[in-house]
């Protein structure tokens, strides 16, 4: 059998400067969807969502045959009540998944902003 994991985090980005700073923290609770395909072409959605660290992840345990190929990652939403607006840098991240059996491929964090950047920014 095979096993692969994917895995990443989602962040507040306070000042809505595109980059993780001091003042930004993480979002619990933010969804993201993790769609791969197979060699053999079969599609799977999964659906995740970020513990107390900010941090989602999915996995998978197959056969060798079946294995991930290539995945799309993009986050859904965010649950936080000030940070709900999706950052400009990417809305999903497309990628080969050639790692073996047992590896993680770590995605970039998503970034959301809020609303209205606090004065300190």
């Amino acid at each position: 059998a095979w096993t692969g994991e994917i895995h990443g985090r989602v962040v507040c980005d306070v000042c809505g400067d595109s980059s993780i700073g001091p003042e930004d923290h993480v979002l619990q609770g933010a969804e993201v969807a993790v769609l791969c395909i197979t060699k053999s072409g079969e599609v799977f959605n999964y659906q995740a969502f970020t513990d107390s660290k900010g941090i989602y992840r999915v996995a998978e345990t197959m056969p060798e045959s079946e294995r991930w190929d290539s995945c799309l990652v993009r986050p859904i939403g965010s649950f936080h009540e000030h940070c709900t607006q999706r950052g400009t840098t990417h809305s999903g991240i497309k990628f080969r998944y050639g790692l073996p059996s047992g590896s993680s491929h770590t995605v970039k964090p998503f970034l959301y902003k809020p609303v209205s950047v606090p004065m300190y920014c």
